[in-house]
């Protein structure tokens, strides 16, 4: 699940605070676990697995390494400077206009290709139960639906997606449970003889089965199944005591980190790690080996009912990102104009791109869709990253020149952003040696390019307007 849906529940808690009060670090925490586990996860895990074999776990411990890094510079300057214009507002002041328009205009292509990616995992789940059927019909019904839902101005979508937060991350805690029970033999059920991965997997050979380069390419899929970075910003304006972000997205980080890194080791344990492909959720594929009527088939109800209500948001809120650029002065105005429901209809019908591209895709290549799509939203969102990271850079010496005192730092600056940089693009040359992976980084490039020579002819036209 990616970053936008936090900014729809910050957003939805931000219009109610009047009657609830400020957040409490500990809600930030549940809220961003909510809201950042998803589809990314569920089936992008099983990706990860199929390029890396038993050193994904590897690539998930540098992924906890890297995130907690890039929540530690966005905090240092969310405490000093807050602003409701998150990770966007930093990066214009540190670095430009320019960039920022650059940095906006890419957080909403990054979330058109994340809705893209979400809807072909859950088309993929789908066809769990009807595997003769194409994707692109699951992608056209899971399009359409989602359209409705926003289009009605339906309400509440902060509360539902709190609610299936809590069964999402219930889920996955409830399968590590399940595996201690099965490790400890307190259920008597075994999977079919040879099918464990609970051999020695540590010797270079069993570790890193695909080589090195396997765990580098599966890293990108990793780092996408922690996104949520760019609205810890719009989160921290809204905490009852600014100070405690840096505590939240810690804890945040470290729960991830380590209830990805267990449901994976128990993946792992019920299942050979070759067996897993992103044909299906690694926990189904998992879970079907016990042979446990409708257990497995249950558990990927769960994931789509979850995820669906995920993509519904995930709409709502890129459109929303369109809204706040056309505010900005940084899209056209009319983006930002609401209908009598609240609705903003041009930005939800611009930002229905990525349903139409999920649907072209699913249909011309249904077999690489998900990695293709995913491939180019993870490498957005982790350029984003590299931006936050420069930023804090820069607005350091600032802060310390106008506050003396800082009331928070994050530690080894400016080394520990400068580290943070060089793992986002380390990852990112993993994508050469995939070619699915080198195709989204190629679209990522061409998109990137024409988002700047965009800003120059916009720039030189003077179409760039002032804030609403």
């Amino acid at each position: 699940m990616k970053y936008h849906h936090l900014v729809l529940q910050t957003v939805q808690y931000h219009q109610e605070k009047k009657n609830r009060g400020k957040l409490k670090w500990w809600h930030l925490t549940l809220i961003g676990m909510g809201s950042i586990v998803g589809a990314g996860f569920f089936l992008g895990s099983g990706v990860a697995i199929n390029l890396a074999g038993p050193s994904v776990l590897i690539a998930y411990l540098v992924g906890g390494l890297l995130s907690y890094l890039s929540f530690a510079a966005l905090a240092e300057m969310s405490v000093n400077d807050p602003n409701p214009g998150s990770f966007r507002h930093y990066t214009r002041k540190a670095l430009g206009r320019g960039v920022g328009f650059v940095c906006g205009w890419m957080y909403w292509i990054g979330g058109v290709f994340t809705m893209s990616s979400e809807i072909t995992a859950l088309s993929v789940f789908t066809k769990y139960w009807f595997p003769h059927v194409p994707l692109w019909v699951f992608s056209i019904i899971y399009s359409v639906l989602a359209l409705a839902i926003n289009i009605t101005g339906a309400k509440n979508f902060g509360k539902a997606e709190s609610i299936f937060g809590i069964i999402k991350i219930t889920t996955l805690i409830s399968f590590i449970f399940f595996g201690v029970l099965v490790f400890l033999k307190i259920i008597p059920v075994l999977p079919p003889a040879g099918q464990t991965a609970s051999h020695n997997i540590f010797s270079f050979h069993r570790l890193f089965p695909n080589g090195f380069s396997g765990m580098w390419s599966a890293l990108l899929f990793v780092l996408f199944s922690f996104g949520g970075i760019g609205v810890i910003g719009f989160a921290a304006n809204e905490l009852e005591n600014q100070e405690d972000l840096y505590k939240a997205s810690t804890i945040l980080v470290l729960a991830l980190t380590v209830i990805y890194f267990l449901s994976i080791v128990f993946v792992f344990y019920f299942v050979a790690w070759d067996s897993i492909t992103g044909a299906q959720s690694p926990f189904v594929t998992a879970l079907s080996s016990f042979h446990i009527p409708y257990f497995s088939s249950l558990f990927n109800l769960i994931i789509i009912t979850a995820a669906f209500s995920t993509m519904v948001g995930a709409l709502y809120s890129i459109a929303y990102v369109l809204v706040s650029l056309a505010k900005d002065g940084q899209a056209p105005p009319s983006l930002a104009k609401l209908n009598k429901k609240g609705v903003p209809v041009k930005s939800l019908a611009v930002s229905c791109t990525g349903l139409a591209i999920a649907v072209v895709l699913s249909f011309l290549l249904p077999n690489s869709v998900f990695e293709l799509v995913t491939t180019a939203a993870g490498i957005m969102m982790i350029l984003n990253w590299v931006f936050v990271f420069a930023a804090q850079i820069k607005n350091r010496p600032a802060y310390e020149k106008s506050l003396g005192k800082l009331k928070f730092k994050m530690l080894a600056h400016p080394f520990s952003s400068y580290l943070g940089i060089g793992m986002v693009f380390f990852a990112i040359i993993g994508c050469i040696f995939n070619p699915h992976q080198r195709i989204g980084l190629i679209v990522t490039l061409l998109t990137i390019i024409l988002i700047s020579v965009g800003y120059l002819l916009a720039s030189k036209l003077n179409l760039l307007g002032k804030k609403l």
